[in-house]
C-alpha cells in the first residue's frame, strides 16, 4: 500500500503546475500551438534536404534560423526585463502565425526557393530570440517558485508531446499528401495559443522602463552571471551541449535517408520515437521536481548523451537506431530541464530576462556553430563520422569544464 501511496504522490506531484489557472491556459494553448510548429519543422528539414540533396545547405539552414539568436540574445534579454511578458508574448506570437502564413503562401503558389526558406527561417529566428526568455521568465508569474520546476518539466513534456504527434502526422501528409498542408496547419495552430494566452491574468507590480541604455543594461546582465558561479556554471554546460550534442536537424534526416536507406515516414517515425523518450525523460523530472535540481543528474546526463551519439555513430540498421534513438531523447530533455532549473531558480526577478535571454544563447544561440561544424562533417566523411565527432568533442569539452571547474575549486556540489 505504501508503494501505490507513493506512486500516487508521485504522479499527482508531476502536475501540481496544472493547478494554476494560467498555467493551465498556456499549457493547453502550447499543446496545440507547437503540434504545428513539430509539423512545419518536420516538412521543412524534409523539403530542403529533398530540393538540395546537400547537408552542408541543410546545415547553413540551421545557421540561418539560430544566428540571430547568438547575435542579439543579451539584448533581447533587456527588452524582456522591461516589458510586460504578455503583451510581448501574444505579440511574438502574432508575427510568428504570419511567418507561417507567408510560407504557406509561396508552397501554395509554387514559387518557394531555397533562399526564401533561408530568409523566413532568420525572421522566426529572430522572434525566437525573444520568445524563449519571454516563455521562460513567464512561468515564474504563473505557478511561483514552488511549482516552478515542474511547469519547466510540463512545459517539455508538452515540447515532446509535439515531437511525437508533430513528425507523425507530417510523416502521414508527406507520404500520402502534400508538403503544402504542414505549413497551413502550422499557420492555423498559432490560434490556439493566442486565443489562450489572451484570457491569462497574471497579477505582477509595474514594470518601470529603465532610463539606462540597452547596452548598459546588457552589461549588468554579464555581470550578474559573472558573479552567481552556480549560474556561470550550468550556463557553460548548456553551451557545449547546445553546440555539439543537439544537431539532430541536420544528422538525423541525412542519417535515414544515406544510412538507413528509409524516406520521409520513416524520418518521422525516427523523430517521434526521439520525443517519446524525452517526454520520459520530462516526467521523471518532473516527478522529483520537488526535491529541487541535482547536480550529478545535469552532469551525467550530458556525459551520457555525448556517449549516445558516439554509439548511433556505429549503427547501420533502421531498427537498432530506432531502439537507442529514444536513448538520446531522454538524455537530452533531463539534461536540459535540470540545466533550466537549477538556473531559474538561483536568480532574482530583476535578472531574470537577461539571465533566460543568455540561457537561449547558451541553448540555441550556439546551434548555427554546431549545425556547420556537424554539416561540414557529415557533407565531407559522411553522417556515422558526424555523430562520432560530435558526441567525443561534446564529452571531450564537458571533461574539460569539470577540471576546471575543480581546479579552480568551484566544487559542482554547490550548485
Amino acid at each position: 500500500m505504501g508503494l501505490v501511496q507513493f506512486k500516487k504522490e508521485s504522479f499527482l506531484q508531476s502536475f501540481s503546475a496544472l493547478r494554476h489557472r494560467n498555467f493551465r491556459l498556456f499549457w493547453f494553448g502550447q499543446c496545440i500551438s507547437l503540434l504545428g510548429t513539430w509539423m512545419q519543422q518536420t516538412a521543412q528539414t524534409w523539403l530542403v534536404y529533398s530540393m538540395t540533396k546537400s547537408a552542408f545547405l541543410l546545415g547553413i539552414l540551421g545557421v540561418c534560423q539560430y544566428a540571430p539568436i547568438l547575435i542579439l540574445s543579451l539584448f533581447a534579454g533587456v527588452y524582456v526585463d522591461r516589458f510586460p511578458k504578455k503583451q510581448l508574448l501574444m505579440t511574438i506570437q502574432i508575427l510568428m502565425m504570419l511567418q507561417a502564413v507567408v510560407f504557406t503562401v509561396l508552397l501554395y503558389s509554387g514559387h518557394i526557393q531555397y533562399w526564401h526558406i533561408l530568409i523566413l527561417s532568420s525572421f522566426l529566428g529572430l522572434l525566437n530570440t525573444f520568445d524563449l526568455p519571454v516563455r521562460q521568465s513567464f512561468l515564474i508569474e504563473m505557478v511561483g517558485r514552488d511549482d516552478l520546476m515542474g511547469a519547466i518539466a510540463l512545459n517539455g513534456v508538452i515540447v515532446n508531446i509535439a515531437r511525437i504527434l508533430g513528425p507523425a502526422l507530417a510523416g502521414i501528409i508527406l507520404v500520402y499528401g502534400s508538403t503544402n498542408l504542414c505549413f497551413l496547419i502550422n499557420a492555423l495552430s498559432f490560434i490556439a495559443v493566442i486565443f489562450c494566452v489572451s484570457f491569462i491574468k497574471v497579477d505582477v507590480a509595474p514594470i518601470t522602463k529603465k532610463l539606462t541604455s540597452v547596452f548598459v543594461e546588457a552589461k549588468a546582465g554579464i555581470l550578474y552571471i559573472v558573479s552567481k558561479k552556480d549560474v556561470s556554471k550550468v550556463l557553460l554546460s548548456v553551451i557545449v551541449v547546445g553546440t555539439f550534442a543537439m544537431n539532430s536537424s541536420v544528422l538525423i534526416p541525412v542519417f535515414v535517408k544515406e544510412i538507413l536507406h528509409h524516406d520521409a515516414e520513416g524520418y518521422s517515425t525516427m523523430l517521434s520515437i526521439m520525443g517519446g523518450g524525452s517526454m520520459f525523460g520530462a516526467w521523471f523530472v518532473s516527478s522529483k521536481s520537488k526535491k529541487g535540481p541535482n547536480p550529478l543528474l545535469l552532469f551525467g546526463s550530458a556525459i551520457l548523451l555525448g556517449l549516445s551519439l558516439i554509439v548511433i555513430g556505429f549503427v547501420q540498421n533502421y531498427t537498432v537506431a530506432l531502439l537507442l534513438i529514444p536513448l538520446y531523447g531522454l538524455l537530452n530533455m533531463i539534461f536540459l530541464i535540470s540545466a533550466n532549473s537549477t538556473i531559474q531558480l538561483s536568480i532574482d526577478n530583476e535578472y531574470r530576462g537577461r539571465v533566460m535571454s543568455i540561457y537561449g544563447l547558451a541553448f540555441m544561440g550556439t546551434t548555427p556553430i554546431g549545425n556547420f561544424y556537424a554539416g561540414i562533417i557529415t557533407e565531407y566523411f559522411g553522417v556515422n563520422i558526424g555523430f562520432l565527432l560530435c558526441g567525443i568533442t561534446t564529452i571531450f569539452f564537458l571533461i574539460l569544464l569539470l577540471l576546471l571547474m575543480r581546479s579552480s575549486k568551484l566544487r559542482i556540489d554547490s550548485i
